[in-house]
């Protein structure tokens, strides 16, 4: 699907972020864009922004932990445009939990798995019938190198990473390469993608907190602050880490450029972060202990984003 022009992209978690960057490159490539997202007002300002630009854009506001929810989404994209061409599932909460791992909040459990890995679920339901129905079509999963790599250990405040968010982030590149392997079985036209989004983003996510919702609300007391990206970018600079923030319409341009390669892998060019991959594969093959894992304050702290996964 070289050609994009006046296709429909569908973009989850699109009222700001990688997906509303999406939502805009894929605009400019002359797609009709809908964005979806459960922050009413955020959504709103997004899909104006885009009118305001000339791109033809829908906002609807979904849930991506209730399927009926994704369902509507697909129902409205194509009453309003009449097919969907590509579906971006980017919907992410990132780390809220404290502590060692056992010491995490369920509720925090909940959310996370929901949101990053059942959200990706109920959009592969919902439209992977839909493209396959047209014979082509793209899916475009976010992904992590927190995760999909390998999760971090150490995070930017000091203490053990949230295990919450990487886990999630593991699940859905596997999810992915499953749904890559069932498309090529049926002979059809529609593709899966995995997106890496590079180095460190400055996004909502590291902050996802504030938009925790009430069904998903902690049932533990916290000991320490809630994380901010100011204090996470006071932290680095205290160790004597300069952070670089990756353009999102970097991140944006990767997508267009892997849909119309027809990549699998959606990532930025060869990164010294790269090598965690390289050595987890010696650890598996030798047996032998999982030296690879990131303390992002450390060794490679320069490579790396922390544990909240401000890579999606």
């Amino acid at each position: 699907m070289n050609d994009l022009e006046g296709k429909v992209a569908v973009v989850t978690g699109g009222a700001g972020g990688i997906g509303r960057a999406m939502g805009r490159r894929f605009g400019q490539a002359g797609m009709k864009v809908v964005l979806a997202d459960v922050l009413a007002e955020s959504l709103d300002q997004a899909t104006r922004a885009l009118a305001d630009d000339g791109i033809e854009a829908l906002g609807v506001v979904t849930d991506v932990t209730d399927y009926s929810s994704v369902e509507s989404l697909a129902k409205e994209a194509l009453d309003r445009f009449g097919a969907v061409h590509v579906v971006c599932n980017n919907a992410g909460t990132g780390g809220v939990s404290e502590g060692y791992m056992w010491e995490h909040d369920l509720a925090d459990w909940r959310w996370g798995i929901d949101v990053n890995v059942l959200g990706v679920i109920h959009g592969i339901k919902a439209f992977v019938p839909i493209l396959l129905e047209q014979g082509e079509g793209h899916v475009v999963n976010t992904c992590s190198g927190n995760g999909g790599f390998a999760p971090i250990a150490r995070g930017a405040m000091g203490g053990p990473a949230t295990a919450v968010y990487p886990m999630t982030k593991a699940a859905v590149l596997c999810l992915t390469e499953s749904l890559y392997t069932h498309l090529e079985m049926t002979g059809s036209g529609v593709r899966a993608h995995v997106l890496f989004p590079s180095g460190f983003l400055n996004t909502g996510i590291w902050e996802s907190w504030r938009h925790r919702p009430t069904r998903y609300a902690a049932t533990q007391d916290r000991r320490t602050p809630d994380q901010t990206l100011e204090r996470v970018l006071g932290r680095f600079e205290s160790a004597g880490v300069h952070v670089e923030f990756t353009p999102l319409e970097t991140v944006a341009e990767q997508v267009i450029e892997g849909i119309r390669a027809n990549s699998f892998w959606m990532m930025g060019p060869p990164a010294p972060s790269d090598q965690v991959v390289s050595s987890k594969a010696a650890s598996i093959l030798s047996r032998g202990e999982p030296d690879y894992l990131v303390d992002v304050l450390g060794k490679h702290a320069e490579n790396t984003s922390e544990t909240g996964g401000g890579k999606s």
